[in-house]
């Protein structure tokens, strides 16, 4: 080779069939695609985020039938401020994809995923939870870490870290929930000693 001459490039890797697939059937959902390293990733609107995901999971060719998890990462300062990530794995066929969207910070709403898979349920409540994002049409949508009074989203980048949260009283137990508790704890381990 002369000094000229630059080597030749090694051609672009082919899509991934689920990429491929995601962009025939929702065109105008999609606003991006890449994969890297085996990791594929769709960023879509969040307006076609619940039929995306119903089609990944239904999809013969594809059938997602593990959600793994769902986050949010905070872009402090950027429009649309907040990304939803969601990760997919289908068992039966091995694969795995990335889903993306993003909202607002005006408005941090996506519809929930719990009709497509049930255990979206406490990987949405997380999300909430920590970064304030809501679900809408979530079936049980409160703090799942943190208690209800607690004030802000401790994950957003703008959270006071110095902030002091408001103290709260020891919550009385309803007397049937703790005779169910106790009975179970007998149970279990046995009479405690007096």
């Amino acid at each position: 080779m002369s000094d000229g001459e630059q080597a030749p490039s090694a051609a672009p890797a082919a899509e991934p069939a689920v990429l491929a697939r995601l962009r025939a059937r929702f065109p105008d959902a999609i606003v991006g695609t890449h994969a890297y390293r085996g990791d594929a990733t769709a960023e879509i609107t969040p307006a076609a985020l619940v039929d995306v995901c119903a089609f990944l999971r239904d999809d013969p060719g594809l059938r997602f039938d593990f959600l793994a998890d769902v986050t949010a990462v905070d872009y402090l300062g950027s429009v649309p401020r907040f990304e939803l990530v969601y990760h997919l794995r289908s068992i039966a066929q091995g694969h795995r994809v990335r889903v993306k969207t993003r909202v607002s910070e005006e408005s941090p709403r996506v519809a929930s995923v719990t009709s497509v898979w049930r255990g979206a349920n406490w990987l949405e409540r997380e999300t909430y939870d920590m970064y304030g994002i809501v679900f809408e049409g979530h079936p049980d949508l409160r703090r799942i870490y943190l208690y209800e009074e607690f004030q802000g989203y401790p994950l957003r980048k703008d959270y006071p870290k110095e902030k002091r949260q408001p103290l709260v009283t020891v919550r009385d137990v309803a007397p049937e929930q703790g005779e169910r508790t106790a009975a179970r704890e007998q149970q279990r381990y046995g009479r405690w000693p007096d």
